[in-house]
């Protein structure tokens, strides 16, 4: 007979995952509102702007789409990937939420080297 050994975790470490996740989650969401507000500005002035070509006009909608929902796809696979190696739910969102975080930082740093560098 195999007799499984579950490993609990206590109080203050399932406190400790929580406030990384909730931290972790304010700050990507945080720093992640600065790019959206700022791509959905261009993508608004791209689509209203009589200058601009049909295909750009689809392709920079386009391109903000996906440079704003990669940090969340990032999160979600990290996520999923937590779950299947056997770990509780919070325990897997720990490195998602990390994940997720970096990934905004990421996409705001871009951002401020688009603005430190433009002309």
């Amino acid at each position: 007979m195999t007799t499984e050994v579950r490993e609990e975790h206590g109080w203050a470490e399932r406190l400790t995952e929580g406030v990384i996740v909730a931290v972790a989650s304010g700050l990507s969401s945080f720093l992640l509102a600065g790019p959206a507000l700022v791509f959905g500005t261009a993508f608004w002035q791209s689509s209203t702007d009589t200058d601009t070509t049909t295909a750009g006009q689809f392709l920079v909608p386009v391109g903000f789409l996906v440079l704003m929902v990669l940090p969340l796809v990032l999160a979600c696979l990290t996520f999923r990937s937590g779950l299947r190696k056997g770990k509780k739910r919070l325990t897997a969102a720990v490195p998602a939420a990390l994940a997720l975080l970096g990934g905004s930082m990421v996409l705001f740093a871009a951002l401020c080297l688009v603005f430190v560098y433009a002309d």
